[in-house]
């Protein structure tokens, strides 16, 4: 049974028309929906409300609304996230661990097929509206790629070479081009949809390490989210026009057009950044709305005005046994020992 957990309200004001401040409420909701495995990325369907959370061997179908499980979709081994092609009525997922994409039904779940993806590293996914076109950010090797996918045949119909073997997200313009963040080279490459070649590298400082990112139609402007400091970049000249301040661990973006506000995740200090846009180049953080800690990746539905998280939450490691071995100081650099899950948070913040 799901159960919602405490709800906190967070009072923000925004300077709106006239320079007349408006109150506003955020309200967070949390579900625990159950399940085993770890999490990376979220996405939402507006059109129905469905939000597909990853949950390393499988993909979860939350109905956003109520919290409440109603589908799920097996056998994704490693996955990643889902790209959502509401249009020809099929839903993407990247399994990391076997390079390949599993191609689903949007209304009733069932796998339709499974595609591979030859340059492997499968992450990151996005569906390109505008061009009609699911797009993959790989970890390939020697060097990252993008490659797009036809939503409704499933087949594989561009790839393009990036400067960077961590590609984070992606984000269409509309206009032929679609912005790639660079993890590692913390720049964004800009990729000609017609020739699937790399045409520009931007470099963001002051953002180390860009994850998330989104395009607003409306300004003309690029939002990438960084652990620290996330950045505005003007795709017209490239340059970066303004920063931000927010938390860390950041491997996400949110961004609601109608409301002119970025959501970042920020997985270290367990809150979102809540930041409202009141020019093309002027930013100001609006509330810092508490979530979960380790939360770091979101989605947000731009009809419901909805953002969405989720993270596990997890017992105690168990101890270990008394004949193991002391670990070496100073090596390695994983989580080590992992408790067992012990509630999934699936986290609402209303507006």
């Amino acid at each position: 049974m799901n159960r919602p957990g405490l709800s906190t309200t967070a009072l923000l004001f925004a300077t709106c028309f006239f320079g007349v401040a408006q109150a506003q409420t955020f309200k967070v909701e949390k579900f625990d929906i159950k399940g085993d495995g770890g999490t990376d990325y979220i996405a939402v369907e507006s059109a129905t409300g469905h939000v597909f959370v990853s949950r390393a061997t499988h993909m979860m179908v939350v109905d956003g609304a109520t919290g409440k499980v109603i589908g799920d979709i097996p056998d994704t081994p490693g996955v990643h996230g889902a790209g959502i092609a509401t249009k020809s009525g099929h839903g993407f997922a990247t399994d990391g661990n076997s390079s390949m994409v599993t191609m689903f039904d949007l209304k009733t779940f069932a796998v339709i097929k499974q595609i591979p993806v030859m340059q492997g590293g499968l992450d990151g996914i996005m569906y390109d509206e505008p061009d009609d076109k699911i797009i993959l950010t790989n970890h390939s090797r020697p060097i990252g790629t993008l490659v797009a996918i036809d939503p409704k045949s499933g087949d594989i119909v561009g790839t393009a070479e990036l400067e960077d073997n961590s590609p984070e997200g992606a984000a269409a313009d509309g206009k032929g081009h679609i912005f790639v963040n660079n993890e590692s080279k913390s720049t964004i490459q800009v990729i000609d949809v017609k020739t699937w070649k790399a045409t520009a590298s931007w470099p963001l400082d002051p953002c180390k390490g860009p994850t998330g990112i989104a395009y607003d139609k409306a300004s003309d402007r690029i939002f990438s989210g960084c652990s620290n400091t996330s950045v505005v970049v003007d795709p017209k000249t490239g340059k970066v026009v303004a920063s931000i301040k927010n938390g860390t661990r950041v491997d996400a973006l949110g961004w609601d057009p109608s409301k002119k506000l970025i959501f970042i995740p920020n997985g270290g200090e367990g809150n979102v950044t809540v930041v409202h846009q009141d020019s093309p180049d002027k930013y100001t953080v609006v509330d810092t709305v508490a979530t979960f800690a380790g939360a770091k990746t979101i989605a947000v539905d731009p009809k419901t005005h909805n953002a969405y998280l989720f993270q596990p939450e997890r017992g105690p490691a168990p101890a270990p046994a008394a004949d193991a071995p002391a670990p070496a100081p100073g090596r390695g650099r994983g989580r080590g020992p992992q408790g067992p899950i012990v509630a999934a948070w699936f986290i609402v913040i209303k507006q």
